[in-house]
Protein backbone atom coordinates (compact mmCIF):
# COMPACT_ATOMS: atom_id res chain seq x y z
CA UNK A 1 0.00 0.00 0.00
CA UNK A 2 2.98 2.27 0.54
CA UNK A 3 4.50 1.58 -2.90
CA UNK A 4 1.16 2.58 -4.32
CA UNK A 5 0.89 6.01 -2.24
CA UNK A 6 4.21 6.95 -3.48
CA UNK A 7 3.55 6.03 -6.92
CA UNK A 8 0.80 8.12 -6.88
CA UNK A 9 2.45 11.07 -4.95
CA UNK A 10 5.42 11.32 -7.85
CA UNK A 11 2.26 11.23 -10.51
CA UNK A 12 0.86 14.00 -9.03
CA UNK A 13 4.18 16.06 -8.28
CA UNK A 14 5.45 15.33 -11.70
CA UNK A 15 2.24 16.85 -12.92
CA UNK A 16 2.49 19.70 -11.27
CA UNK A 17 5.67 20.31 -12.01
CA UNK A 18 5.08 20.18 -15.28
CA UNK A 19 4.14 24.26 -17.02
CA UNK A 20 -0.03 24.69 -16.81
CA UNK A 21 0.03 25.16 -20.72
CA UNK A 22 0.98 21.18 -21.09
CA UNK A 23 -1.17 20.31 -18.76
CA UNK A 24 -4.19 21.56 -19.83
CA UNK A 25 -2.91 21.59 -23.53
CA UNK A 26 -5.86 19.47 -26.06
CA UNK A 27 -2.83 18.39 -28.73
CA UNK A 28 -0.62 15.18 -27.42
CA UNK A 29 2.08 16.20 -24.81
CA UNK A 30 5.16 13.94 -24.98
CA UNK A 31 7.67 13.71 -22.40
CA UNK A 32 10.92 13.75 -24.04
CA UNK A 33 14.67 12.80 -22.97
CA UNK A 34 16.72 16.14 -24.34
CA UNK A 35 19.61 14.19 -25.53
CA UNK A 36 17.60 10.70 -26.62
CA UNK A 37 17.45 9.93 -30.39
CA UNK A 38 13.34 10.10 -29.79
CA UNK A 39 14.29 14.24 -29.26
CA UNK A 40 16.39 13.89 -32.10
CA UNK A 41 13.48 12.71 -34.27
CA UNK A 42 11.07 14.83 -32.94
CA UNK A 43 13.40 17.96 -34.01
CA UNK A 44 14.27 16.61 -37.86
CA UNK A 45 10.23 15.87 -38.05
CA UNK A 46 9.97 19.47 -37.28
CA UNK A 47 12.80 21.01 -39.52
CA UNK A 48 11.67 18.72 -42.33
CA UNK A 49 7.94 19.75 -42.24
CA UNK A 50 6.88 16.13 -41.97
CA UNK A 51 4.87 17.34 -38.85
CA UNK A 52 2.60 19.37 -40.89
CA UNK A 53 2.39 16.86 -43.68
CA UNK A 54 1.05 14.15 -41.39
CA UNK A 55 -1.29 16.95 -39.98
CA UNK A 56 -0.07 16.10 -36.60
CA UNK A 57 0.02 19.11 -33.96
CA UNK A 58 1.86 18.03 -30.58
CA UNK A 59 3.70 19.70 -27.72
CA UNK A 60 6.99 18.23 -26.00
CA UNK A 61 8.56 18.69 -22.72
CA UNK A 62 12.35 18.00 -22.01
CA UNK A 63 12.47 15.51 -19.24
CA UNK A 64 16.38 15.01 -17.57
CA UNK A 65 15.47 10.98 -17.52
CA UNK A 66 13.66 8.39 -18.68
CA UNK A 67 12.05 7.70 -15.04
CA UNK A 68 10.87 11.13 -14.66
CA UNK A 69 8.75 10.02 -18.04
CA UNK A 70 7.65 7.27 -16.92
CA UNK A 71 6.20 9.29 -13.64
CA UNK A 72 4.85 11.55 -16.20
CA UNK A 73 2.74 9.34 -17.97
CA UNK A 74 1.69 7.69 -14.92
CA UNK A 75 0.13 10.47 -13.38
CA UNK A 76 -1.49 11.81 -16.27
CA UNK A 77 1.06 14.37 -16.94
CA UNK A 78 2.03 13.36 -20.17
CA UNK A 79 0.03 11.43 -23.00
CA UNK A 80 3.08 9.64 -24.71
CA UNK A 81 6.80 8.82 -23.69
CA UNK A 82 9.24 6.36 -24.37
CA UNK A 83 10.23 3.38 -22.86
CA UNK A 84 10.46 -0.53 -22.81
CA UNK A 85 7.93 -3.72 -23.05
CA UNK A 86 9.23 -4.84 -20.06
CA UNK A 87 7.84 -1.58 -17.72
CA UNK A 88 5.01 -1.78 -19.66
CA UNK A 89 4.07 -5.42 -18.74
CA UNK A 90 5.33 -4.76 -15.17
CA UNK A 91 2.20 -2.04 -15.11
CA UNK A 92 -0.19 -3.83 -16.55
CA UNK A 93 0.50 -6.42 -13.90
CA UNK A 94 -0.13 -3.72 -11.22
CA UNK A 95 -3.28 -2.50 -12.70
CA UNK A 96 -2.61 0.65 -14.74
CA UNK A 97 -3.40 0.05 -19.31
CA UNK A 98 -0.53 1.02 -21.24
CA UNK A 99 0.61 -0.24 -24.51
CA UNK A 100 3.90 -0.12 -26.82
CA UNK A 101 4.58 0.04 -30.36
CA UNK A 102 7.76 -0.39 -31.17
CA UNK A 103 10.35 2.08 -31.56
CA UNK A 104 14.17 0.74 -32.22
CA UNK A 105 15.94 -2.29 -31.61
CA UNK A 106 19.29 -0.68 -31.20
CA UNK A 107 20.86 -2.18 -28.10
CA UNK A 108 24.19 -2.09 -26.08
CA UNK A 109 27.24 -4.18 -25.59
CA UNK A 110 29.40 -5.47 -22.93
CA UNK A 111 32.38 -2.85 -23.42
CA UNK A 112 36.10 -3.76 -23.11
CA UNK A 113 39.57 -2.84 -24.05
CA UNK A 114 41.19 -4.20 -27.25
CA UNK A 115 39.16 -7.97 -26.95
CA UNK A 116 40.55 -10.51 -28.56
CA UNK A 117 37.27 -11.74 -30.31
CA UNK A 118 34.15 -12.41 -28.62
CA UNK A 119 34.12 -13.45 -24.89
CA UNK A 120 32.30 -15.83 -23.99
CA UNK A 121 30.48 -16.46 -20.28
CA UNK A 122 33.90 -18.13 -18.90
CA UNK A 123 35.71 -14.46 -19.82
CA UNK A 124 33.54 -13.06 -17.19
CA UNK A 125 34.75 -14.52 -14.56
CA UNK A 126 36.38 -13.03 -12.04
CA UNK A 127 35.74 -9.62 -13.77
CA UNK A 128 34.72 -6.16 -12.06
CA UNK A 129 31.68 -5.51 -14.84
CA UNK A 130 30.02 -2.05 -14.47
CA UNK A 131 25.93 -2.21 -15.49
CA UNK A 132 23.75 0.36 -16.18
CA UNK A 133 20.20 0.49 -15.51
CA UNK A 134 20.38 -1.69 -11.84
CA UNK A 135 20.31 -5.14 -10.86
CA UNK A 136 16.90 -5.39 -12.74
CA UNK A 137 18.37 -3.90 -16.07
CA UNK A 138 16.77 -5.98 -19.15
CA UNK A 139 20.13 -6.78 -20.39
CA UNK A 140 22.15 -7.50 -17.30
CA UNK A 141 18.93 -9.92 -16.43
CA UNK A 142 19.68 -11.33 -20.39
CA UNK A 143 23.37 -11.36 -19.80
CA UNK A 144 23.00 -13.42 -16.47
CA UNK A 145 20.83 -16.30 -18.15
CA UNK A 146 23.15 -16.43 -21.65
CA UNK A 147 26.35 -17.18 -19.20
CA UNK A 148 23.60 -19.65 -16.89
CA UNK A 149 23.26 -21.68 -20.45
CA UNK A 150 27.24 -22.18 -20.15
CA UNK A 151 27.49 -22.77 -16.97
CA UNK A 152 28.12 -19.42 -15.57
CA UNK A 153 26.18 -17.59 -12.46
CA UNK A 154 27.81 -14.32 -12.70
CA UNK A 155 26.03 -13.21 -9.54
CA UNK A 156 28.68 -15.46 -7.76
CA UNK A 157 31.34 -15.36 -10.24
CA UNK A 158 31.99 -11.93 -11.38
CA UNK A 159 31.74 -8.64 -9.39
CA UNK A 160 29.41 -6.25 -10.72
CA UNK A 161 28.88 -2.88 -10.03
CA UNK A 162 25.46 -0.96 -10.86
CA UNK A 163 26.30 3.25 -11.37
CA UNK A 164 24.91 5.71 -14.42
CA UNK A 165 26.04 4.99 -17.97
CA UNK A 166 28.15 8.53 -18.15
CA UNK A 167 30.21 7.59 -15.11
CA UNK A 168 30.89 3.29 -15.84
CA UNK A 169 31.95 4.71 -19.21
CA UNK A 170 34.61 7.21 -17.60
CA UNK A 171 35.50 4.80 -14.77
CA UNK A 172 35.97 2.03 -17.79
CA UNK A 173 38.32 4.69 -19.70
CA UNK A 174 40.09 4.92 -15.97
CA UNK A 175 41.08 1.20 -16.08
CA UNK A 176 38.83 1.03 -13.03
CA UNK A 177 36.30 -1.33 -14.69
CA UNK A 178 37.20 -4.80 -16.78
CA UNK A 179 34.06 -4.09 -18.47
CA UNK A 180 30.73 -2.50 -18.70
CA UNK A 181 27.52 -3.35 -20.11
CA UNK A 182 26.37 -0.29 -21.78
CA UNK A 183 23.10 1.40 -23.42
CA UNK A 184 23.82 1.94 -27.21
CA UNK A 185 24.58 5.71 -27.02
CA UNK A 186 27.60 4.99 -24.31
CA UNK A 187 28.93 1.94 -26.34
CA UNK A 188 29.61 4.58 -29.43
CA UNK A 189 31.26 6.54 -27.13
CA UNK A 190 33.37 3.74 -25.73
CA UNK A 191 34.01 2.40 -29.33
CA UNK A 192 34.96 5.70 -29.87
CA UNK A 193 37.67 6.03 -27.61
CA UNK A 194 39.93 2.58 -28.60
CA UNK A 195 37.11 -0.03 -26.71
CA UNK A 196 35.32 -3.02 -28.41
CA UNK A 197 32.08 -5.12 -28.16
CA UNK A 198 33.34 -7.81 -26.31
CA UNK A 199 29.97 -9.19 -26.19
CA UNK A 200 26.91 -7.70 -28.30
CA UNK A 201 23.98 -8.08 -26.95
CA UNK A 202 22.06 -8.79 -30.31
CA UNK A 203 23.95 -12.42 -30.33
CA UNK A 204 22.71 -12.90 -26.32
CA UNK A 205 19.14 -12.16 -27.41
CA UNK A 206 19.65 -14.33 -30.55
CA UNK A 207 21.22 -17.23 -28.22
CA UNK A 208 18.42 -17.09 -26.21
CA UNK A 209 15.73 -18.09 -28.54
CA UNK A 210 14.78 -14.39 -30.47
CA UNK A 211 14.16 -14.71 -33.89
CA UNK A 212 14.89 -11.18 -34.85
CA UNK A 213 16.57 -8.16 -33.22
CA UNK A 214 14.60 -7.57 -30.21
CA UNK A 215 12.84 -4.38 -29.68
CA UNK A 216 14.04 -2.27 -27.26
CA UNK A 217 12.29 1.12 -26.96
CA UNK A 218 8.93 1.78 -28.05
CA UNK A 219 5.95 4.86 -27.87
CA UNK A 220 4.05 4.02 -24.49
CA UNK A 221 1.10 5.66 -23.98
CA UNK A 222 -2.76 4.41 -22.15
CA UNK A 223 -4.87 1.95 -23.95
CA UNK A 224 -7.76 4.79 -23.30
CA UNK A 225 -5.34 7.25 -25.29
CA UNK A 226 -4.42 4.69 -28.10
CA UNK A 227 -8.38 4.21 -28.83
CA UNK A 228 -9.57 7.95 -28.81
CA UNK A 229 -6.13 8.63 -30.61
CA UNK A 230 -6.06 5.63 -33.80
CA UNK A 231 -6.17 7.46 -36.72
CA UNK A 232 -3.76 10.11 -35.29
CA UNK A 233 -1.36 7.88 -33.84
CA UNK A 234 -0.63 6.47 -37.38
CA UNK A 235 0.23 9.36 -38.48
CA UNK A 236 2.41 9.85 -35.50
CA UNK A 237 4.22 6.78 -36.48
CA UNK A 238 4.57 7.15 -40.23
CA UNK A 239 6.15 10.61 -39.26
CA UNK A 240 8.31 9.04 -37.08
CA UNK A 241 9.72 6.44 -39.37
CA UNK A 242 10.25 9.29 -42.22
CA UNK A 243 12.48 11.14 -39.75
CA UNK A 244 14.09 7.53 -38.40
CA UNK A 245 15.20 7.24 -42.43
CA UNK A 246 16.06 10.86 -42.76
CA UNK A 247 18.38 10.35 -39.73
CA UNK A 248 19.43 7.18 -40.97
CA UNK A 249 20.47 8.21 -44.39
CA UNK A 250 20.65 11.77 -45.38
CA UNK A 251 23.84 13.49 -43.43
CA UNK A 252 22.47 17.14 -43.70
CA UNK A 253 19.55 15.56 -41.69
CA UNK A 254 22.26 14.00 -39.06
CA UNK A 255 24.25 17.01 -39.21
CA UNK A 256 21.00 19.28 -37.77
CA UNK A 257 20.90 17.37 -35.05
CA UNK A 258 24.38 16.36 -34.10
CA UNK A 259 24.74 18.81 -31.38
CA UNK A 260 21.70 17.37 -29.50
CA UNK A 261 23.98 13.71 -28.85
CA UNK A 262 26.70 15.71 -27.14
CA UNK A 263 29.63 14.48 -29.50
CA UNK A 264 31.87 16.20 -31.38
CA UNK A 265 34.32 14.05 -32.85
CA UNK A 266 33.01 13.41 -36.06
CA UNK A 267 34.72 9.49 -35.46
CA UNK A 268 32.26 8.78 -33.29
CA UNK A 269 29.52 10.57 -34.37
CA UNK A 270 29.61 8.04 -37.47
CA UNK A 271 29.64 5.06 -35.10
CA UNK A 272 26.45 6.61 -33.28
CA UNK A 273 25.07 6.81 -36.17
CA UNK A 274 25.95 2.98 -37.44
CA UNK A 275 24.05 2.02 -34.02
CA UNK A 276 21.42 4.29 -34.56
CA UNK A 277 20.80 3.05 -37.95
CA UNK A 278 20.64 -0.50 -37.24
CA UNK A 279 18.18 -0.17 -35.05
CA UNK A 280 15.25 1.32 -37.01
CA UNK A 281 12.31 -1.16 -37.32
CA UNK A 282 12.52 -3.67 -40.58
CA UNK A 283 10.32 -6.24 -38.44
CA UNK A 284 6.83 -6.76 -38.03
CA UNK A 285 4.67 -5.98 -35.12
CA UNK A 286 3.84 -9.95 -35.06
CA UNK A 287 7.46 -10.66 -35.22
CA UNK A 288 8.36 -8.19 -32.30
CA UNK A 289 5.57 -9.68 -30.55
CA UNK A 290 6.80 -13.34 -30.21
CA UNK A 291 10.28 -12.32 -29.65
CA UNK A 292 9.36 -10.39 -26.37
CA UNK A 293 7.30 -13.02 -25.45
CA UNK A 294 10.31 -15.92 -26.19
CA UNK A 295 12.50 -13.36 -24.51
CA UNK A 296 10.08 -12.40 -21.63
CA UNK A 297 9.79 -16.14 -20.04
CA UNK A 298 13.32 -16.17 -20.18
CA UNK A 299 13.56 -12.73 -17.72
CA UNK A 300 10.74 -14.10 -15.45
CA UNK A 301 13.13 -17.35 -14.76
CA UNK A 302 15.74 -14.94 -14.21
CA UNK A 303 14.29 -11.90 -12.63
CA UNK A 304 11.59 -13.87 -10.53
CA UNK A 305 8.49 -11.95 -9.07
CA UNK A 306 10.89 -9.11 -8.07
CA UNK A 307 11.11 -8.21 -11.97
CA UNK A 308 7.87 -9.38 -13.38
CA UNK A 309 5.41 -10.05 -10.19
CA UNK A 310 3.08 -13.00 -11.20
CA UNK A 311 2.95 -12.64 -15.07
CA UNK A 312 4.94 -15.89 -16.02
CA UNK A 313 4.43 -14.79 -19.53
CA UNK A 314 3.60 -11.72 -21.23
CA UNK A 315 0.26 -10.25 -21.64
CA UNK A 316 -0.25 -9.80 -25.03
CA UNK A 317 -2.32 -6.49 -24.68
CA UNK A 318 1.55 -5.16 -23.94
CA UNK A 319 1.48 -4.43 -27.42
CA UNK A 320 -0.22 -1.89 -29.05
CA UNK A 321 -2.18 -3.04 -32.24
CA UNK A 322 -3.15 -0.39 -34.72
Amino acid sequence: MRSLSRRLFLAASAALALPASVRAASKPRIAVQATGSFAWELATARAYGLDQAEGIDFETTELATTEAGKVALIGGAADLILSDWLWVARERALGTPLVFYPHSTALGAVMAKAPAGPWKAADLVGKKIGVAGGSLDKSWLLLQAWALGQGVDLKTRANPVFAAPPLLAEKLAQGELDAALEFYTFAARLEGKGFARAIDMADVERDLGAQHPLIVTGYVFTQDFGARNADRLQRFFAMMMKAKKLLADNDEAFAKIAPMTGITDPKTLAILRRYYRQGVPTATLAQYQADAAAIYKVLAEVGGSQLVGKATTLDPGVFYHP
